[in-house]
């Protein structure tokens, strides 16, 4: 009888050659199909040769750099589905007030910020939270005191809202008898004088007076994001807004220069953003842009429709009407940005020229609207891979909650935001109703419905940090936080929530070699500072990134 040797990896019968890069230890969790683990995989020419046990072994040669996991994890290279990563580089820059949700705090920073730099125009930036004043509403006289002899313009941490001053306001004549805009609004004191507080477009009546971020501001907070996301293990993302109007600046110079310098060293998909003041007409500019800033590592064939707004200044577009104070129904249901027979008339039309579509979805209205355009794009089109998805989905209603897997429509979280804090409990809950608010973040329901479940951070509206998004996910409690589980019955297991920080995510950025550790798929990986299977939920928040790869090279060690 004839004794054979050990079988070899499947990838190494046809090619012996030595691994590049060697890991061993494990475990390594695949992410495929079946989410089946292994103790060792190989890399070389920054690809995955092998995955396996003790026989991936013989891979190894002389120059084979081996890396012992000692018991760490390692895993695909997170993705994140939906970002802002230029605009948040830039605000690293500027007056930085996220982090806290202290009104001292904001002073002091502010007046340091503005004292360092007095040859700054405008003091700009971002980052408070609404939670931080009454009704979520800051007063311009705090900003007077601190700069009143320069405009302010810092926009809050969700990015729907602005915090102005006096000046500000003076320069672009908003007074008490400047009506609102269609798509916004001017928070008033009694007497019908702007407050300080700009809602949604109303942002842009000042907005649109500030200086524009130059050329090498944008390309230097997009290198200053890519190495902040690539320590978090962030190996590519989706870009929500890369080519802006309506107020939203155009960072597409930024990843167009970086690819094709090559100093882009992250995978990036770029949504182009479909303007609310106009139709189908827009289409040929977007087919130009998606040739034109579609090289290297950046692809754009993802275009941005933002659908309603949010829910703590009560525009996010609900089935049932906002209540006040005292618990009665109001007038106030939301604000759809896009008729909803205009809405599926854009969608097929952007579906039948192989664009995805990516909605803000906030309210469960705009959800159905949403997944009624994208049922029209089905009829009209049939079905093509185009992966459409849908963000935020803060309040989904029950009868909709079938329909993503029923319509292959992608689930895109914010894991970050399901949970109790006071911006939730305060300027959330009270206003929705008991019925909406039991509605929240179903990220169990879709789960069970067999919905496909990406994620990503909306950074730098919350962090970028996704073991903090997963330690959300699976405990519905901030890290940190003494609180009561939100909703805790759509919490995810662990495995759920990192399967959507990688391969679901790889599956919206139609990015199908990465996502998961197969032979042949990019060797984009990261490695964590332990094991989280291995301890208590609670404590998921505690983990940390030792090593980030992009095909096979490193790109961040701790």
């Amino acid at each position: 009888m004839t004794e054979h040797a050990p079988a070899k990896p499947a990838s190494a019968r046809a090619d012996d050659a030595p691994a590049d890069l060697l890991f061993t230890g494990g475990p390594v969790m695949t992410m495929d199909s079946a989410r089946s683990w292994a103790t060792s995989l190989a890399v070389r020419d920054g690809r995955i040769v092998a995955v396996g046990h003790d026989e991936v072994g013989e891979l190894r040669g002389p120059r084979t750099e081996v890396v012992d996991l000692r018991g760490r994890l390692l895993l695909p290279g997170f993705q994140d589905a939906h970002i802002h990563a230029v605009m948040g580089g830039v605000e690293l820059g500027q007056c930085d007030l996220a982090g806290t949700t202290d009104p001292a705090e904001y002073e002091r920073r502010i007046r340091g910020y503005a004292t360092a730099h007095p040859e700054r125009e405008w003091i700009t930036g971002g980052g408070w939270s609404m939670e931080s004043f009454p009704g979520g509403v800051p007063s311009r006289a705090v900003l007077d005191t601190i700069v009143p002899d320069r405009p302010v313009f810092l926009v809050n941490r969700d990015h729907h809202g602005a915090w102005v001053n006096s000046r500000a306001l003076e320069l672009a004549g908003i007074t008490a008898a400047t009506p609102d805009p269609g798509d916004g609004r001017i928070e008033r004191e009694p007497g019908g004088e702007p407050c300080g507080m700009l809602q949604e477009g109303a942002m842009d009546l000042v907005g649109s007076l500030v200086p524009p971020v130059t050329a090498a501001d944008r390309l230097e907070g997009l290198m200053r994001a890519q190495k902040l996301l690539h320590g978090l293990g962030i190996t590519a993302w989706q870009d929500a807004i890369v080519g802006g109007t309506d107020g939203y600046p155009d960072v597409s110079d930024a990843y167009l220069t970086a690819a094709q310098d090559g100093s882009l060293t992250a995978t990036v998909v770029g949504a182009l953003w479909w303007s609310r003041g106009r139709g189908t007409d827009q289409i040929p500019a977007l087919l130009g842009r998606r040739e034109r800033l579609t090289t290297g590592r950046l692809r754009c064939g993802t275009v941005k429709i933002m659908q309603d707004g949010v829910a703590e200044n009560f525009t996010a577009a609900m089935t049932a009407p906002y209540v006040d104070a005292c618990g009665c129904a109001t007038g106030n249901s939301g604000l759809s940005f896009f008729d909803p027979d205009e809405l599926k008339e854009h969608v097929a039309a952007l579906d039948a020229l192989d664009f995805q579509v990516h909605f803000h979805a906030l309210g469960d209205r705009a959800v159905r609207e949403a997944l009624d355009a994208v049922e029209a794009a089905r009829r009209a089109n049939g079905w093509r891979d185009t992966r459409p998805h849908l963000a935020h989905l803060q309040v989904v209603h029950p009868d909709d909650v079938p329909r993503f897997r029923g319509l292959g429509a992608t689930a895109n979280m914010q894991p970050l935001w399901a949970a109790h804090e006071p911006q939730m409990d305060e300027l959330t809950i009270p206003f929705l109703g008991p019925g909406l608010a039991a509605r929240q973040y179903p990220f169990g329901d879709l789960r069970r419905a067999g919905a496909t479940l990406a994620a990503g951070s909306d950074w730098p509206v919350s962090s970028p940090d996704p073991i903090k998004g997963v330690h959300v996910a699976v405990n519905r409690i901030e890290p940190g936080r003494a609180a009561e589980p939100f909703l805790p019955g759509q919490a995810l297991d662990l495995a759920t929530a990192l399967s959507a920080y990688t391969a679901g995510a790889a599956h919206v950025n139609h990015l199908d070699d990465a996502g998961s550790l197969r032979p042949g798929n990019r060797a984009d990986l990261v490695v964590l500072d332990r094991d989280p299977f291995d301890g208590p939920p609670l404590a998921i928040a505690d983990t940390a990134v030792a090593l980030t790869f992009v095909d096979g090279r490193v790109v961040h060690e701790a």
